[in-house]
């Protein structure tokens, strides 16, 4: 299987930052995108998921602690931030929401590139190498080596880290209960409306991309009041 470029989503309003990073990182070899405003590159995660996204947290149009926070909940990119603020609470602030790094500007690009690979060789060593990458449900095919559904008749089709990470979840545990508690206890973040409405969400675009009806899901069952079943025999290989 080939190896596939890392994509770098750079999110900042000032060009020149924009500028030294791109150039410094597709020198390095990646694959880069960016963003001035947020609501473009939000727009552009729900089409990809990045392997790492670089964050400002000083943004036009909307708090960069929140667009942090809402990455770290739905995508499964790995989140850097990249800003002036320099206060130790607002590091700790960012950690906490979700990101993985914290580099204050000014900044050395020599820099920036390392953090990502660090960031990229730990993503690699933490994925487990003897689990299984493809399951087998309904009339489809789960590839998780490749992130894609396979249906029996048709195009594959793509979901993200964020929304695998739910779907192995289901895969691992068919035809049973799943609880509120338990999801937050599997992926972390803080339990609340905040958290729900990032579940709610990645469900949302698994059953679209299943084809389920979303008036009578016939896969992804929602138990009012108590979680989710996932109605199907599973079969891993």
């Amino acid at each position: 299987m080939p190896i596939t470029t890392p994509h770098i989503a750079i999110l900042d309003d000032e060009p020149e930052i924009r500028r030294i990073l791109s150039d410094a990182l597709e020198e390095a070899g990646y694959r880069v995108t960016t963003f001035a405003r947020a609501t473009e590159f939000e727009a552009a995660l729900n089409r990809a998921t990045p392997d790492v996204c670089l964050v400002d947290l000083g943004l036009p149009d909307r708090d960069g602690l929140a667009v942090v926070h809402r990455l770290a909940l739905e995508s499964g990119a790995a989140i850097i931030i990249i800003s002036g603020r320099a206060q130790v609470q607002d590091r700790v602030t960012g950690l906490e929401l979700g990101a993985d790094d914290y580099i204050i500007k000014p900044f050395e690009p020599a820099e920036v590139v390392a953090r990502i690979r660090a960031r990229l060789r730990k993503t690699r060593s933490d994925a487990p190498r003897s689990t299984p990458q493809t399951a087998r449900f309904a009339q489809w095919r789960a590839h998780f080596d490749r992130y894609v559904l396979s249906p029996d008749q048709g195009p594959e089709v793509p979901f993200s880290h964020a929304e695998g990470e739910v779907l192995r979840m289901f895969l691992e545990s068919p035809n049973r209960l799943i609880s509120r508690a338990q999801m937050q206890q599997n992926f972390g973040g803080g339990a609340g409306e905040s958290f729900d409405r990032a579940m709610d969400v990645r469900i949302s675009r698994l059953r679209t991309k299943l084809g389920e009806d979303p008036k009578n899901p016939r896969l992804i069952k929602t138990i009012y009041g108590a979680g989710y079943i996932f109605l199907a025999d599973v079969t891993w290989t």
